[in-house]
């Protein structure tokens, strides 16, 4: 059975609630073996990344490349004192709303969550040819029609309705180079979308580049967030973007627009001040989708910076008391 991190604690429970400092820290595989651009480092075995991943001190993964499934990761994980946070899907999706084939991946995706005892299924959009010029300045690109709007809300319902069923959470994941990528379109999504079933996966580093302020965009859907994936985003990369420099999502990746925590343009302390005070209780998931650095030097970057971060805002609050 999941353990299924609530998002918040409601507010007859909310002076019970642990502090962010005990939320649990996850990673985003990608590091070692990247899905977008996999010839930028050689292929790592999934035993020597979940050995990482605990020599690190993460609490949880999300489901990498080339990781097991079922009862074979559940244990794996175990003998590592680690667990499955997530399992990411990416739905093909055109202007008219989701292809026929979403539904399936997303089902698919569940089944793996499910058949490992993990938490979360984070769903997002595949990147499409269309928006992927957009990237960095996606203001005034073209977006979902309302009917494909509707048709997608629709999908996330009935999947959000399936994945609480099963006892997991479904979260949105707002993404650079798709129809769900400024502050307005995860707007216009969590209006047409139930919130008891369908939660919000919030990208910090997507959100910047897609335009919006972080602290603000989780602070305004504070009900909905259950999840949050966070990844510094460096200066030069983001400017050569939305000046039209570099173009398109691979460049930037190339680039190195995502970087080490603390190295960036993200505003950190206000994101973690924000889901404090929201009484969030989900995962919190180091990301970074490729690095300069090797692969589990910049984990270990993520994870040392979010560990401090978290033990001085505990430490500040402790004093002021």
């Amino acid at each position: 059975m999941s353990r299924a991190a609530p998002t918040r604690a409601p507010a007859s429970e909310a002076r019970a609630a642990p502090p962010l400092s005990e939320a649990p820290i996850g990673v985003v595989p990608i590091l070692w073996n990247n899905a977008d651009l996999p010839e930028l480092t050689p292929a790592v075995p999934y035993s020597e990344v979940l050995d990482e991943i605990a020599r690190l001190k993460y609490d949880g993964t999300q489901l990498g490349i080339g990781f097991p499934h079922g009862a074979e990761l559940a244990g794996e994980l175990a003998r590592r004192s680690l667990r499955l946070a997530e399992v990411y899907a990416a739905l093909p999706c055109d202007r008219s709303g989701p292809r026929p084939d979403a539904g399936r991946i997303a089902l698919d995706a569940l089944e793996a969550l499910h058949a490992a005892g993990g938490d979360v299924l984070v769903v997002a959009l595949m990147p499409s040819a269309e928006r992927d010029a957009w990237v960095g300045r996606a203001d005034g690109a073209p977006g979902l029609t309302d009917a494909g709007l509707r048709s997608l809300g629709a999908l996330l319902d009935a999947l959000g309705a399936e994945t609480g069923g099963r006892g997991h959470v479904l979260a949105f994941h707002n993404h650079g180079g798709t129809y769900v990528e400024t502050p307005e379109e995860l707007d216009r999504l969590a209006e047409v979308t139930s919130p008891s079933d369908v939660g919000l996966c919030v990208d910090v580093g997507h959100a910047t580049l897609g335009g919006g302020d972080a602290a603000s965009m989780l602070r305004r859907h504070a009900n909905r967030v259950v999840h949050v994936h966070l990844k510094d985003v460096a200066a030069g990369p983001l400017q050569a973007l939305r000046a039209g420099q570099l173009t398109g999502f691979a460049a930037a990746l190339r680039a190195r627009v995502f970087a080490p925590l603390g190295s960036g343009v993200l505003d950190l302390p206000a994101v973690l001040e924000v889901l404090s005070t929201a009484g969030y209780r989900g995962w919190l998931m180091v990301e970074q989708d490729t690095s300069w650095e090797p692969p589990s030097e910049a984990a270990a970057i993520g994870r040392r910076v979010l560990g401090a971060m978290l033990r001085w805002r505990a430490t500040g609050v402790e004093e002021t008391r």
